[in-house]
Order: C-alpha cells, then structure tokens, then sequence
C-alpha cells in the first residue's frame, strides 16, 4: 500500500534537520519512500497535512502495560508500600486473558497518543506478543525475572520461549530482550547467568535500577556498592547492550562508570515525581554521552502513559532542579522521546527518526487548537504545550491504526467491557 501524506510540516528528529519544513511523505509498504516538496506518485490513500506536523511516533523505553487495569488503584503510596501492599497482590490475581486485555488498553492509549514503539516487561509475555501483532504496534518485550525464591528455572526457560517464539514477528515489529528485574532482587550467582546468557546469545537486557533509596541503602547493605557499582561488578555492561529503567539515585561516580555502555537510561519522570522517588541526573548523563531515552513505566504508578507528559516533565524539571530554563531545551526533550529512545530499544536503524529506507512509523499532530496557535516555534510546542488528544494520525509499518482519531485496530467498545469486568475482578473481588 502506498501512502501519500501532502502539505505537513515535517520534523524528522534528525540532528542535522532542527528547523521544520512544509512538505510531502511518500510511504510505499512499510518504508519511507520520499520526503520532499510536490511529490507526484500514485497513492492508494493521500493525507493531506495541511494545518498538522508529522514526525516520527514517540518511542516508550519502560512499560508494564497490563498495569493499565490498576490504574488510580493505589495512588500517593511510597514505591516499596504501592509495590508490596497493593501491585502484587492484586497482580497475583491477574491471569494470562487479564493480561492480554490489560495490555491491549495500555496499546490503545499509546495508539491515541502517538507512541509507536515500546519496551515492555512483564509476566505471561506471549499475551502481549498477541496484543502487539493483533494492533499493529512495535514493541520489545521482556519477561521480567525474579530470583529472590527457586522455581526451578520456570522463569528463565519463559524468557527463552519467548525470544525463541516471537523475536523477529509480526512483519518484524516485535524484538526481545532478557530481563532481570533490579539489583535488589536478583542475587550475584542468577545475575552472572543471565547476564552470560545474553553475552553468548546477542540479546539486550532490560533492567530497572535505582529507582528509590531504599534500594540504595539495600544494596549497600549487602554488597557494600551502589546499585550501579553491583551491575557492573557483575558484568553488565562488558559486552551486553542494557536498556537501564529509572537510574534516579546516582551519584558522580555511578554517572561516570556508566559513561560508554551500551544502551542506556529510560528516564521516566512522571512515575518518578508520583512515586516521591526523587529526579534522575538526566543532563550529567548526557554530558557523559550517555544516550537516554523517556518512559512511561506502568500505569499503575503512572496513570497516564502519554508520551508528552513525559516529554514535558522531563524537560521542566531539569530545568527546575539546575535553576537553569537552558537545560533540556525542546527539540532535545523531543529527541529523548523518538531518536534516543529507539536507541535503547536497539532499533534506531529502523525508526525513531523520518528518513528515507527507514519504517514508516510516523504521527500526524493537529494544530489546529487553541493550545497550539499561534506557531512560533513549532519544536517548543509540541515539547512543551501538545498533549496525546492532539494525535489526528497514527502510522506504524506502513499501516494506519488510527485516523482522524479513530482507532483501526482495536474495538474500543470491547476492550471496555472487558477490562471494566476484570479490573474489578483483580482489584475488589468482585
């Protein structure tokens, strides 16, 4: 199918392209074909982009997406208190069909509000690889691993299953990766396995990493490192590409033994702020060179997962915390959300920027709202003002999942009966 998108204002994300130009998109299957002034090709569907911007669909680097259904369930709890007294009880009552559906409402929003691509870990992973293929949406998915109690290598031969089974689907939208949850519960002799394992196999690894005090103080306790220290000491970052979540609580010296890894930061601000968790040294691991991409983390702790609350938060608090409005200007907080954020998800060949020979995974922005005239600027507008309702258009391999706000892929009138039964099923017993 091709695709012909007419009169838009394109911004590709590319480093070299900072200034906006009005132009057409020419995509032929499940490729950028042409970007350029007055394209004349045949098209099975033209858009005409008059009055929106295009640019490239916002990539999740962190994600739980069945938490959807728990979402304003335990609000204005501390993490270790939200985590123990309210998810994982009601998480053990989650079964795989809660899981697919749960998942599908988190893809739902991210189609209607401009994320494309995301980076899951969770349990019962092959429910989301079907929720991924049926939508449409890319994803890297990871089976979150735990090693706190035996189970008889249960949760490693599911990682394996899973990048056995679905690495490489969906039209090669879905890719994997290997999970160890977080320092704090995955010991030393576990952690050096799956960290071989991936060394020997090629496969990136998913982690969370100093998202509280706490697990700071843990691990010092035990180990007499940081988090960061334990990783590395360890082996993580020898050979592995890792795709950190959070890394909120590093200090000098954690930022600089980080500088050259492979992979890099998922910074989630708004989970983060919710939380109380405190504000990620985002621009000291820039300045280190260190690529760091945005997330949403789950809805349960973060209740929305629009991309561009994100893209917000992050910006302004880094500009807050230094007392300095230069830090993280808008097409730098823009670029944390599509180009670096693809990077962490070991797909930046493929998508992240708008650029000839890579996937056709692009948003269309409607600025035809009060929030968004007049177009001064249109970098700090999207960074600063839009939000996910302004999405008119959602394109991903070449396919549209949603035009003119209306979902193509996913029946919502289902998807609410269903997870309204179940949430109140897991949450009330009901």
């Amino acid at each position: 199918m091709k695709i012909l998108i007419k009169n838009v204002l394109i911004l590709t994300m590319k480093e070299q392209d900072q200034v906006p130009f009005v132009g057409d998109i020419l995509i032929d299957g499940d490729q950028i074909k042409e970007i350029a002034e007055g394209i004349i090709s045949p098209a099975d569907e033209i858009i005409e982009g008059k009055g929106m911007a295009a640019m490239p669909g916002l990539i999740n680097a962190h994600q739980h997406t069945p938490m959807s259904l728990l979402r304003g369930f335990s609000d204005d709890l501390k993490l270790m208190d939200w985590l123990e007294t309210k998810m994982l009880p009601a998480e053990e009552r989650m079964t795989p069909e809660d899981i697919y559906w749960g998942a599908k409402l988190s893809m739902a929003e991210m189609i209607r509000s401009g994320t494309t691509a995301f980076a899951d870990m969770y349990i019962h992973m092959s429910e989301i690889a079907n929720a991924v293929q049926e939508t449409g949406l890319r994803a890297s998915l990871t089976r979150g691993l735990v090693f706190m109690e035996a189970d008889g290598g249960r949760r490693i031969s599911e990682a394996l299953d899973l990048i056995d089974r679905w690495n490489g689907s969906a039209e090669g939208r879905i890719t994997t990766m290997l999970g160890p949850h977080s320092p704090y519960l995955c010991p030393p002799e576990p952690l050096r396995e799956v960290i071989a394992l991936a060394e020997k196999n090629n496969i990136p690894i998913h982690i969370h990493l100093a998202e509280t005090k706490e697990e700071v103080v843990q691990i010092r306790d035990n180990y007499n490192m940081t988090p960061t220290e334990y990783l590395l000491h360890n082996g993580m970052f020898e050979r592995n590409h890792v795709l950190l979540a959070h890394a909120v609580h590093l200090n000098r010296r954690d930022v600089k033994l980080l500088q050259g890894m492979r992979g890099g930061v998922s910074h989630n601000p708004v989970s983060n702020l919710k939380l109380g968790c405190g504000i990620a040294p985002v621009t000291e691991m820039m300045e280190m060179g260190i690529t760091v991409g945005l997330g949403t983390d789950g809805a349960g702790s973060a209740t929305t997962v629009d991309m561009f609350e994100e893209i917000k938060a992050a910006a302004w608090l880094q500009k807050a915390d230094y007392g300095d409005p230069a830090r993280l200007p808008a097409h730098q907080a823009l670029c944390m959300a599509t180009v670096e954020s693809a990077k962490l998800l070991n797909i930046s060949r493929e998508t992240g920027t708008l650029e000839v020979g890579k996937k056709a995974d692009v948003i269309l922005i409607d600025l035809n709202k009060p929030h968004l005239q007049p177009v001064h600027n249109v970098m700090s507008l999207l960074a600063f003002s839009a939000n996910g309702g302004d999405v008119d258009t959602t394109i991903v391999n070449g396919k549209i999942l949603m035009r003119n706000r209306q979902l193509l892929t996913i029946d919502e009138e289902e998807l609410f009966r269903e997870v309204t039964v179940r949430s109140k099923r897991i949450v009330h017993g009901i």
